[in-house]
């Protein structure tokens, strides 16, 4: 999984410039202020919420991404967000996310599931679960 916040080759930080799709159903955030409107805004709404916490250089990360961005089409209903975790490190620390990628499902403001690394049929098997 490699290390947890190191710095991101710039190879691999050019690669990821460019991850917000015109089309996608991912909100990425790039900034503290823009994770806390998008927080205020949804925290206590029953719609379920996943939180992708993943990193540029991570290769499990990057080998998800697609799948993540397919679920966010899929399920409509749900809300998709993406934090960097070199981009945001405190928002990661305060999600408490050791590893990555680490998906946090929340709804009314709470935690209600978490899936640590790539494992695609599990966090699809929690949104089924908890988007109702």
């Amino acid at each position: 999984m490699g290390l947890l916040f190191s710095s991101p080759a710039p190879a691999a930080a050019a690669a990821a410039a460019n991850d917000d799709d015109g089309d996608s159903h991912v909100l990425a955030i790039h900034s503290k202020d823009a994770w806390s409107d998008h927080w205020q805004s949804h925290k206590d709404a029953s719609k379920l919420m996943v939180i992708d916490f993943s990193a540029s250089w991570c290769g499990p990360c990057r080998s998800i991404e697609p799948v993540f961005k397919d679920m966010a089409a899929k399920y409509t209903d749900v809300i998709f967000v993406k934090i960097d975790v070199d981009e945001l490190s405190e928002v990661a620390q305060q999600w408490k996310v050791q590893a990555m990628p680490t998906f946090v499902l929340v709804k009314g403001g709470s935690e209600v599931g978490r899936v640590v690394g790539a494992k695609k049929d599990e966090l699809n098997k929690k949104i089924e679960q908890l988007k109702a």
